[in-house]
């Protein structure tokens, strides 16, 4: 089945420790874990996760900003391409999710001064990233809770540090994907017919099936 939602950008926020920190090789830095993989989250009307493997080497990479909650109308406080040694954010897939490590020009840039002085003093606790999702399955159809599996992410376009991390209060960016057509569907409108068009084809296969059943019951 399709992914009505693969055309959208998503948004997702974790409250995970993020620290500042100060060494000879990188300067003043931070450290946190943008994404998180098995950690189930309640989006109001379906929970939701993010399998192991979601990030493999088909997922987009190439282009990755660093900004303070989504603002891309600002100077990115650092950037990865292609996850290259020379770039100011590095990210590291691991077991758990991704890490990232975003080096700070705090002598020249003031957003990234306040940041780091934020972050080092606690008052900024969490990431977030902005990503379009290629494969994702549900399941406990048959309840009014189901579960969405996100097992693929397509592209991850950037991530910011936000002061409200919490995943359970996260939304689905309405922003379409650049060169999508005029008056494209809201990730969340994308995000509801793919669970109608799943649970359309999860009635029909159990629907086969009782009949099935039925059949050899004769």
């Amino acid at each position: 089945m399709p992914n009505r939602a693969a055309n959208e950008r998503e948004v997702r926020m974790f409250e995970f420790e993020v620290r500042a920190s100060e060494n000879r090789e990188h300067g003043k830095h931070i450290t946190g874990r943008p994404i998180v993989f098995g950690q189930v989250t309640d989006m109001g009307w379906y929970r939701e996760v993010i399998d192991q493997g979601a990030l493999d080497r088909e997922t987009d990479l190439t282009d990755v900003r660093f900004l303070i909650g989504h603002n891309t109308g600002m100077v990115p406080l650092a950037r990865s391409r292609n996850n290259n040694e020379h770039s100011t954010m590095q990210m590291k897939i691991i077991p758990e999710g991704m890490d990232i490590r975003v080096d700070l020009d705090t002598e020249n840039n003031t957003d990234s001064r306040k940041l780091y002085s934020a972050t080092d003093r606690g008052d900024i606790s969490g990431m977030s990233f902005m990503f379009v999702v290629d494969k994702a399955t549900w399941e406990d159809l048959d309840s009014d809770y189901p579960l969405r599996r996100i097992q693929h992410i397509r592209k991850v376009f950037e991530v910011s540090a936000v002061a409200f991390p919490a995943y359970e209060g996260t939304d689905l960016q309405t922003a379409s994907v650049d060169g999508a057509p005029e008056g494209a569907r809201s990730a969340l409108d994308s995000v509801k017919e793919e669970l109608k068009e799943a649970r359309a084809a999860y009635n029909q296969e159990k629907e086969r099936r009782n009949k099935a059943l039925e059949t050899l019951r004769r």
